[in-house]
């Protein structure tokens, strides 16, 4: 900030105030806002010109000022909550426990994380690995449609949410978006079923693990209505590690691509307005923007040299309202915790402390009612079959409807990672 032409400006506006002109009308001439104004009256008012010298925003207290013996029993503290067979150690359970030592000045939370870190006793969130994880990502090939599929959020100056659910096809990067006023389960269906009408049946999607379409922690081998809707049209759904949107990289990128190149561009004045505006967005994408992988074709283009098996409204009408589980794969791409286990449909399975901090293919058979966890070193290492275990589910699988079913042979799990 430059002190002098800040100053300058609080002079005026006080000698202006001092001529009887209206806080208002000074702000907009000033292009400061009202209570900016008023700020600087009150210390006129009260110190006169001095007072228009801005103030040091040197904390009053400082981490250093805390005695040794304080700092040090921070340290004592961490160590002994370690010991302990139940609880936390974080800051919040450091803070609680200096409180029954009676330790005085009791230091803040942020003053113990600050120390816990200078003594070198915090840990890193991820778990080191000697080298960076092999991530097994899903990839499309000529036999096997995949799309990712993902949603934005914004909201408009009145409070409205607004959300904006973009699909992506893999090898046309072809695009299909829609905007509605929530995320809801159901909203997520009936977008997935227009996807589906336009873009075509894939054989895999790609998704996140929101609730929306994992059905959130609602109970142990719970199949949400978005994966029984995948199940029953042939698809398998993929779901990214915890916490690692970056995954979906193809459809991240849809949804910046949208906030560049359409959200920010104007001001919409409800969410009706964004839904009318928003196939404007998806004919610029599909006729004349070129993604740097298509090398000078629009997806448009390249859609049309892809052949695509489209979901018909007579197929969509007669999707029952209770969905049933179809026989098929659904799938779940996991990274090994310290425990050595990973979390599928909300359930805890041990698949080995060797592998902590590593990615392994967790993939649920429904049919066979089973779980099998792949692991690939790299993708030089041939894939290995880490665990198998029986997976009871607690209601009948039906078989796949003829009309759905795909002519290919199904991609094999080996080609898969």
């Amino acid at each position: 900030m430059d002190e002098k032409h800040e100053r300058r400006l609080r002079r005026r506006a006080i000698r202006r105030l001092l001529r009887g002109e209206r806080p208002t009308h000074i702000a907009r001439l000033l292009e400061r806002s009202r209570q900016w104004v008023n700020k600087w009256w009150q210390r006129f008012r009260d110190q006169d010109w001095a007072g228009l010298k801005s103030k040091s925003r040197k904390p009053h207290h400082a981490h250093s000022v805390y005695p040794q013996s304080v700092r040090r029993l921070i340290g004592v503290a961490r160590r002994a909550l370690e010991r302990a067979a139940v609880g936390l150690i974080g800051p919040n359970a450091i803070r609680e426990k200096l409180r029954r030592w009676r330790v005085r000045p009791l230091p803040s939370r942020a003053t113990i994380g600050r120390e816990l870190h200078l003594q070198g006793l915090t840990r890193p969130l991820s778990i080191p690995c000697t080298d960076p994880p092999y991530y097994p990502h899903p990839y499309p090939t000529a036999h096997y449609h995949l799309q990712a599929l993902d949603w934005i959020s914004h909201q408009l100056r009145h409070g409205t949410q607004v959300y904006a659910f973009n699909t992506v096809d893999y090898t046309s990067h072809d695009l299909y978006s829609a905007v509605y006023g929530d995320k809801s389960a159901a909203t997520a269906c009936g977008y997935v079923l227009s996807v589906w009408r336009t873009l075509g049946l894939p054989d895999g999607l790609q998704v996140d693990n929101d609730a929306a379409f994992s059905g959130g922690r609602r109970g142990l081998r719970v199949f949400s209505r978005f994966v029984r809707l995948c199940l029953y049209v042939g698809i398998e759904p993929i779901f990214i590690p915890f916490y690692e949107a970056e995954r979906n990289e193809e459809a991240e990128a849809a949804n910046g691509l949208w906030q560049r190149a359409f959200w920010r561009r104007r001001h919409f004045r409800s969410l009706a307005h964004v839904q009318r505006c928003n196939p404007e967005f998806v004919r610029w994408y599909r006729h004349e923007y070129v993604p740097p992988a298509l090398h000078g074709q629009t997806p448009a283009q390249a859609a049309r040299q892809q052949p695509r098996i489209c979901l018909t409204a007579s197929q969509a009408r007669s999707i029952p309202a209770r969905l049933p589980i179809t026989a098929g794969r659904v799938h779940f791409l996991r990274q090994v915790d310290a425990r050595g286990e990973i979390i599928v449909l909300n359930e805890s399975w041990r698949v080995g402390r060797r592998w902590a901090g590593r990615y392994v293919w967790a993939t649920i058979f429904t049919d066979r009612q089973r779980l099998q966890v792949y692991y690939r070193r790299s993708a030089e290492h041939p894939v290995r079959l880490l665990k198998v275990w029986k997976y009871i589910l607690r209601e009948p699988v039906v078989a796949l409807c003829p009309e759905f079913r795909r002519h290919r042979r199904r991609r094999k799990m080996s080609t898969m990672l």
